[in-house]
């Protein structure tokens, strides 16, 4: 995914939240994941418009610094920040290249970060630079596509997304694109990196306990469109998760 990518997509990444999948898959299965994170400090990286930053801030976290590639992405977050103040900062920056930023934190988020890597050692640069700016028995916590998604299965389209491969190769994985089905449809190109891909790279940069955590539907998703509707993505999941500790 290029930086231009991102932003040229600005404050309508927010949208993203809304769709079906977002709101009753992701964020409430990353949140139960990162559980409690009263009196602890957070490194939001790939923080997008800041949605995890402000919503962990909300839930008592003493300091969240988000860090993202797009300026135009930072720059609505900290728009974000001047309506609604809760003392969240934010950085451009790449996490390949992360700057030593002078403290350690007691947990990291990489929310669609990793699957950006242009090749293994872009991931390892990357998984070392979170390792570094976490305290001993910190915690990594990663939301990526799940390695194993079948691109042949059913549509994702009225979860509100569709996911499919490109038919390109990297190193890590296959390509794939992945559009939210806004008005207009957004659509981004990354990888979907393979399971041992992970597990090395996050090993490699001194993570032990690499734990795959898979993502459900949350009680108000089932009550809101029934069991059913849910069926093809619980059998087909696009989407997993990780818990990493440093």
């Amino acid at each position: 995914m290029s930086v231009q990518q991102y932003d040229e997509i600005g404050e309508a990444f927010e949208g993203f939240k809304a769709l079906p999948l977002a709101r009753y898959g992701e964020t409430p299965s990353f949140l139960g994941m990162v559980g409690d994170v009263r009196g602890k400090s957070v490194l939001d990286l790939a923080s997008g418009t800041g949605f995890y930053s402000r919503e962990l801030k909300r839930r008592g976290a003493t300091e969240v610094f988000g860090v993202d590639i797009s300026g135009e992405m930072v720059a609505v977050a900290r728009a974000f920040e001047e309506r609604d103040p809760l003392g969240v900062r934010y950085e451009v920056g790449d996490v390949a290249e992360l700057r030593p930023l002078g403290r350690h934190f007691d947990i990291a988020l990489g929310v669609q970060l990793l699957n950006y890597a242009e090749d293994i050692a872009a991931m390892e640069r990357m998984g070392r630079n979170v390792h570094r700016s976490l305290k001993p028995g910190g915690e990594f916590f990663v939301f990526a596509q799940n390695p194993d998604y079948r691109f042949d299965g059913p549509s994702l389209a009225k979860y509100g997304f569709l996911c499919e491969a490109t038919g390109e190769e990297i190193e890590t994985g296959p390509r794939v694109r992945v559009t939210a089905l806004l008005d207009p449809p957004i659509s981004f190109v990354g990888a979907c990196p393979r399971r041992e891909v992970y597990e090395q790279c996050l090993r490699a940069a001194g993570f032990s306990e690499v734990t795959w955590v898979p993502v459900t539907v949350s009680e108000a998703g089932v009550r809101e469109f029934g069991a059913d509707f849910w069926a093809d993505c619980l059998a087909n999941p696009p989407l997993e998760m990780l818990r990493c500790r440093a």
